[in-house]
């Protein structure tokens, strides 16, 4: 089997426009979350969210564009855009041939729907836009990461809830690795910020209205983020032969299915998840100095986490560092395990642990080292970083230092 590294990152996010403004408020513990701005925001009950500010789609794209890309396709191309630029390739032949691009997302054009539904039924339009099937497709940022860089080979999207970009990446990871693309561009995007998306998101009494506290003895629920991860992984001879940057290694991930409720998370389902990383890059439990956490917020999530994780590590468990960057740029659903590899990556690559900012008091049911509201420096070889969907789905990938 071949080695997997990772030759360009890119994110647009609430933390930052670019991998090295997001890196810096993770090391920082800015937070990202804040009241929420668009359309009717003041008939919902919850008012804030991870929103990214300062963002105009009209100075990036032009009307035609426009008229394509709904939010989470932009996300999406600015994302491929400075990942594609830091790994210095370009697609031309066998080359293009042969790569390909696999993307997660949950909801894909939320605002699309959102915009045309309030078209038909709010204000009595009897036509919608030719296009509004090709934009709201979940399909679509991953047909135009294609078109835009000349992508020929295995291209698709995942859709699997808050696991749909760990589920892309390890896909995206496995045809790297079996041989049969040499460089595929994955991770994930999402963008629900809208009126429909948030109000959804009500019905199902989990998000939070004041904050985002994982593991917290006062965390009272989840909150919404929007945004997009964008990676290139590439076969290790490959990357090695042209003397491209590798900023860390992919060597393993696991996928398992809870098979037991459509929204309550499994201890059982998440430690399968876990111990099958480990076992599929042959790693064990103490070669894991750092894990990612999917750490939502609420209640039922970070307690079964931590109970997972215990289970899995044993002893080793109190060693470990686990922090929730959920706490900073709010929970980006299909595109949250993409911004969360930032975060693996920094640890592994350049020793710092992002923090769980807005840790107020110890939960005796999360007694792990959460690396509470600030950055800490250590060196780190190995990360994980999970993600437990609803519907029990979950996926786990596991990063080295690249050597």
């Amino acid at each position: 089997m071949k080695r997997v590294v990772i030759t360009g990152a890119g994110t647009i996010n609430p933390l930052g426009q670019s991998v090295a403004a997001t890196l810096h408020a993770m090391q920082e513990g800015h937070c990202g979350i804040g009241p929420l701005d668009f359309r009717d925001v003041d008939r919902l009950s919850i008012k804030i969210g991870g929103q990214i500010q300062d963002f105009e789609p009209e100075a990036v794209f032009n009307r035609q564009q426009l008229s394509l890309y709904d939010r989470f396709t932009q996300f999406t191309l600015l994302a491929a855009k400075e990942a594609l630029l830091q790994s210095g390739l370009v697609f031309a032949g066998e080359l293009a041939a042969k790569s390909g691009v696999v993307l997660g997302t949950a909801g894909g054009g939320v605002s699309t729907w959102d915009d045309n539904y309030r078209a038909v039924y709010e204000d009595g339009k009897n036509r919608v836009h030719p296009f509004v099937v090709p934009k709201l497709m979940n399909n679509a940022a991953a047909s135009h990461i294609s078109m835009e860089y000349n992508l020929k080979g295995p291209s698709f999207t995942v859709s699997t809830a808050c696991a749909s970009s760990n589920h892309a990446m390890a896909q995206a990871f496995e045809i790297v690795r079996s041989g049969m693309s040499p460089v595929m561009v994955t991770g994930g995007s999402e963008s629900m910020l809208c009126f429909g998306g948030v109000k959804a998101w009500e019905g199902l009494r989990v998000m939070s209205r004041d904050g985002c506290r994982p593991f917290s003895a006062s965390r009272n629920g989840m909150v919404q983020g929007e945004g997009a991860a964008v990676f290139v992984f590439e076969e290790y001879n490959h990357a090695k032969a042209r003397g491209a940057e590798m900023l860390a290694e992919v060597i393993g991930y696991a996928m398992s299915s809870d098979a037991a409720d459509i929204v309550m998370p499994s201890k059982q389902g998440a430690a399968r998840a876990i111990s099958g990383a480990l076992e599929n890059a042959k790693l064990n439990p103490e070669d894991v100095g750092y894990i990612n956490a999917h750490g939502t917020g609420t209640t039922a999530n970070d307690k079964t986490e931590c109970a997972a994780v215990a289970h899995v590590f044993g002893q080793h468990a109190d060693q470990l560092m686990i922090s929730s960057t959920k706490s900073m740029h709010g929970h980006l659903i299909g595109g949250t395990g993409a911004v969360e590899l930032l975060a693996c990556i920094m640890a592994v690559r350049d020793g710092i642990i992002a923090p769980t900012i807005g840790y107020e008091e110890p939960d005796p049911e999360c007694a792990l080292d959460v690396v509470p509201n600030v950055a800490r420096e250590v060196r780190v070889d190995v990360a994980l970083s999970n993600a437990f969907a609803f519907g029990g789905l979950n996926a786990v990938l596991a990063l080295k230092r690249a050597s």
